[in-house]
């Protein structure tokens, strides 16, 4: 979007002013500060009412630290927050468990060998522990699935099935309201308590050099795991656009679309459907690469999801562990901060959802909605009304979520009063400099002083977070923009200069 010329005209001469002031907009007289503000919610709504974008749905709510609204647009309605989600989930980790920095007392990924009977070879059972950073392949230096596979190697020569186990969480491999089409995207794939490599597998596509011919399509070394159809072609001339197609109960993977001659290769990650399974198959063939011999199959074993793991139901107990056979090796997990980092500074779902999942395993059976009760109570706490929101999964996927700018910014002012609320605003993208917000703000004088998540979906942009102001004062802040229609301009422009307007009138 380019803004109109009075949108650029208003907040160059607000900005210059608050520049050649002594201490910013806040050392102006308080006549002249109370114009500078009136300014600034005329030009903000002269950067939201941008024709450009009609029919964009915004709302922001922006405070001090001590409670002083200072922006207040349709704050009471409620958006769609897309991965602002992450906010309140990753906030809850810190609230409800032990200090991330320290390391993870939850026990890690382990493999047990369970008897089949007289003379026959033990199964060999993965044991899901809901760890985010199980690793497999030769760049992996920690929490690796290679090491299970030495101590086995090193325990027995002869294995039955090799079997995935992810029954610590209920089977939900998706939350409600996801969508169908983007469960073959790797932000989108399943979750499982037996997670490898962010349940991911690598598409490395190229051209070739002749128009008409098919293009070059292989899985990354290890990754050779689905079925592949590839129908992409090489073009003379052109853009490169490949798409991969999953159909919704199919393993099958189709690659189809175009690429340049002399284009540079890419890399698509795709996302998996039974992650426990697919570990199952990695693991296999670590065993046999250690000589192994697999006698028998490989499967899953999953947790149905029960009524017992609906928390309002008031009968919702973890599920009595007692696992069968002889455990042969654990891994040690890796302190959670690692994790808490990508989810909000990189916006992982996968680490959003599997956190939900634990937080669910408090006081109950690892489901999300017993992670979404945690996540409300700490929402209670922090003195949000119950109507302000809706929350349906842990990472923001969900067309279903809803919640309020006033809602957000009364949240963000409570994390900072708590005695973990600076470790966990650190985990934020930083604008201009780290995470999703690494290309905004840039050069602009609030580059290092945002501290937000970002968030999109079809039609939905948000950021919700921290700024300083050119005052100095530090304000909490939340921005939405919902139903942008396909046919308007992008609506992130309009947003981050309403946030400079913002921060420069106060």
């Amino acid at each position: 979007m380019r803004p109109g010329a009075a949108v650029r005209a208003a907040l160059s001469s607000l900005i210059l002013i608050c520049a050649l002031s002594a201490g910013g907009c806040a050392s102006l007289g308080a006549t002249s500060a109370s114009s500078a503000a009136g300014d600034s919610h005329r030009t903000l709504a002269a950067i939201l009412d941008e024709p450009g974008l009609a029919g964009t749905r915004w709302g922001m709510m922006a405070m001090t630290l001590d409670g002083q609204v200072l922006v207040d647009i349709r704050a009471d309605d409620r958006f769609s927050p897309a991965s602002n989600t992450k906010i309140f989930t990753t906030a809850a980790a810190f609230a409800l468990l032990q200090d991330p920095g320290d390391p993870d007392p939850m026990d890690g990924t382990s493999v047990r060998l369970e008897a089949r009977g007289e003379g026959r070879a033990p199964d060999a059972v993965l044991m899901g522990a809901g760890d985010p950073a199980l690793g497999d392949g030769p760049d992996c230096v920690a929490d690796c699935l290679a090491a299970l596979a030495d101590a086995t190697a090193a325990r027995t020569t002869r294995v039955g099935d090799v079997v995935g186990d992810d029954r610590l969480y209920p089977d939900e491999r998706r939350g409600p309201g996801w969508a169908w089409e983007d469960m073959q995207e790797g932000f989108g794939t399943a979750v499982s308590a037996l997670t490898v490599n962010d349940n991911i597998v690598v598409l490395q596509v190229s051209p070739v050099q002749t128009a008409g011919a098919p293009v070059q399509a292989a899985w990354r070394a290890g990754d050779d795991l689905l079925p592949l159809v590839n129908t992409a072609v090489t073009v003379a001339v052109g853009e490169t656009d490949l798409r991969v197609e999953r159909r919704p109960g199919e393993d099958v993977v189709r690659l189809y679309g175009q690429m340049p001659t002399g284009s540079d290769a890419v890399a698509l990650r795709v996302g998996l459907d039974d992650p426990a399974l697919t570990a199952a198959l990695r693991f296999r063939r670590l065993l046999e690469a250690r000589g192994v011999t697999v006698e028998g199959t490989v499967r899953a074993r999953h947790r149905p999801l029960e009524l017992s793991d609906d928390p309002t139901r008031g009968d919702s107990l973890p599920p009595v562990d007692q696992p069968d056979g002889v455990e042969v090796a654990r891994l040690a997990r890796p302190p959670l901060l690692a994790s808490l980092n990508r989810t909000a500074r990189f916006s992982q779902n996968l680490h959003a959802e599997l956190l939900l999942r634990r937080l669910g395993r408090l006081d109950g059976t690892g489901a999300r909605a017993e992670g979404l009760a945690q996540v409300e109570a700490v929402m209670a706490t922090a003195g949000l009304e119950r109507a302000a929101f809706d929350l349906y999964d842990g990472s923001g996927l969900s067309a279903y979520n809803r919640i309020s700018p006033r809602a957000t910014t009364t949240f963000l002012v409570w994390t900072s009063r708590q005695p973990w609320g600076e470790a966990w605003r650190a985990t934020l993208p930083v604008a201009g400099q780290a995470g999703t917000l690494l290309r905004r703000f840039a050069g602009t004088p609030l580059e290092g002083r945002v501290f937000a998540k970002t968030g999109s979906l079809n039609g939905v942009n948000a950021l919700a977070g921290f700024l300083t102001a050119a005052s100095g004062r530090t304000v909490a802040f939340s921005i939405y923009a919902n139903d942008r229609p396909s046919t308007a301009d992008p609506a992130l422009e309009a947003m981050d200069l309403a946030l400079l307007t913002l921060a420069a009138a106060h």
